[in-house]
């Protein structure tokens, strides 16, 4: 018996095996697949010739149409080969390796910033547990006014938003953004002034692309933002880091013959993730820096509405006469992160030229978001919501402080949490902050580690201990569950190796 012959016969009782009606896949892709991983594994040769078409239908009891339609995928992909009057046969292909054959594969080789934007990107949690930095209470988002508005902004969406857009943000947006920054944050700027990104990273990353070149220096604050850590130092830069005091990053601390710096990053309003704010004076002094060293302030102000018992500090930017403030803000701490909306507000030398490199680089669009928060905005939705989330927030960050009292009252310093979304806890040493850390990750708590946003070897120990996106009742329970553990851990300072004998059971149901 001739091999085309052969194949024949098998192909037919194969697919007969095969080809079953239930499946997800239709039955034009069940027979695509199993002919084409015949051919690819060789157990279809060259020049084997494939039964008919009408053939294959009569024989599988399926629609000719269905046959033909699988027959010239495979002609499509030169998979098979049709032969005037003599019907379709395996095309001539390259013999695959099989997988004992194959060589290993290369080592993977990244990139000397790649290797620094791995090392940071460590430092990310993973889902909303008890304690995780910079999430908001998601719990607590109007979400069903905020679907309503998205799908009327979407039905009425007008065909030019399906266009590229080259604006800097929807119009209408920046509009009653501008006017929301003016009052509530004392921002000098216009509209024109003002440009949409996809969230603060984005900002930053544009920032550094325009107004840097490789090399250069930047002053970061010490200990500082990981996201922006990792935009700087994978941009090339040189990054200085800065100590930060109780009044915020300190230019007089800035280390001797250092260079002037191209851009200084801060966070005045609430140093991120130390809490301190920077005052008035020392806010002058550092615009006075920064203008005789020609520098670039990239102001982060990234959580400022959420201030508890004291008012307001205008912002860095409002306080500058020479223009040499970049003002970055972002939705992702008042409404919600997966939102990815931000804004760069840019004095005019630069406003132009920042919106024609942002539709260069990332093609901005989704007007039908932004034209959906420009009404939640304009109609007061935005100022109730966060008027809302202070008050919730405060009242969750008395629930932490209650659950941490033990441990307060034996030591543990906490910081002010005059404002925003997290406390800082102090340790004693980087062994018990990393078995603390550790511990915490074993019971499903998530424990960000104040040392992780030192760049120096300087690091101090503690904890950052986000509440904003955490229930009460989360927080009482992991709240108690670190005091308890943190207690345990002092008690046995004298062992040489704290043990994990004894330590607190974590159950969040035992305090509901």
């Amino acid at each position: 018996m001739k091999r085309r012959d052969a194949a024949s016969d098998w192909i037919v009782e194969a697919l007969a095996l095969r080809l079953t009606a239930n499946e997800a896949a239709t039955l034009v892709q069940q027979l695509y697949d199993s002919l084409k991983e015949w051919i690819q594994h060789g157990e279809l040769l060259a020049a084997d010739m494939l039964p008919s078409s009408r053939y294959l239908s009569r024989t599988l009891g399926i629609s000719r149409n269905t046959v033909l339609a699988a027959m010239d995928r495979l002609l499509a992909e030169g998979l098979l080969i049709s032969r005037q009057g003599a019907g379709l046969y395996v095309a001539d292909l390259p013999a695959l390796l099989t997988r004992a054959e194959l060589p290993p594969p290369l080592p993977v080789r990244y990139s000397n910033r790649g290797n620094k934007l791995l090392t940071l990107s460590g430092t990310l949690s993973h889902g909303h547990r008890a304690f995780a930095p910079g999430v908001p209470a998601l719990d607590l988002f109007p979400r069903e006014q905020w679907q309503r508005l998205l799908r009327r902004h979407y039905s009425h969406a007008k065909m030019t938003w399906m266009d590229y857009q080259t604006s800097g943000g929807l119009p209408e947006l920046k509009a009653v953004l501008c006017d929301y920054l003016r009052f509530s944050r004392a921002v000098r700027c216009q509209p024109e002034q003002i440009v949409i990104t996809q969230g603060a990273q984005q900002a930053f990353e544009l920032i550094t692309q325009l107004l840097t070149d490789h090399g250069d220096s930047v002053w970061m604050e010490e200990p500082g933002y990981g996201g922006a850590q990792a935009c700087f130092l994978t941009s090339g830069l040189t990054v200085t880091p800065i100590p930060v005091d109780q009044q915020g990053l300190n230019p007089s601390l800035a280390p001797a013959k250092t260079p002037a710096p191209r851009l200084i990053y801060v966070t005045p309003s609430h140093q991120y993730p130390s809490g301190v704010t920077m005052p008035v004076p020392r806010r002058l002094a550092l615009l006075e820096h920064a203008f005789h060293a020609g520098s670039w302030i990239i102001e982060d102000d990234y959580d400022s509405e959420f201030r508890y018992d004291t008012p307001p500090t205008p912002s860095l930017q409002g306080l500058s006469e020479q223009a040499s403030v970049i003002y970055v803000g972002t939705f992702s701490k008042v409404l919600y992160p997966g939102l990815r909306l931000g804004y760069l507000v840019l004095p005019d030398t630069l406003a132009e030229d920042f919106t024609r490199a942002l539709a260069r680089l990332h093609r901005e669009g989704n007007y039908p978001v932004q034209s959906a928060l420009a009404e939640f905005i304009a109609n007061g939705h935005f100022t109730r919501h966060i008027a809302r989330m202070r008050a919730a927030y405060r009242q969750r960050q008395a629930c932490l402080r209650t659950a941490l009292a033990p441990a307060v009252a034996k030591g543990l310093s906490l910081s002010g949490g005059h404002a925003g979304m997290h406390l800082l806890a102090e340790l004693a040493t980087i062994e018990e902050e990393e078995i603390l850390v550790e511990r915490a990750s074993e019971v499903g708590i998530t424990l960000s580690p104040l040392s992780r946003y030192y760049l120096s070897e300087n690091k101090r120990p503690g904890l950052v201990l986000g509440y904003a996106g955490s229930t009460e009742s989360d927080l009482i329970a992991s709240g108690k569950w670190l005091s308890d553990t943190w207690l345990h851990l002092r008690n046995s300072q004298d062992s040489t190796t704290p043990s994990a004998e004894g330590m607190p059971a974590y159950s969040p149901g035992a305090f509901l």
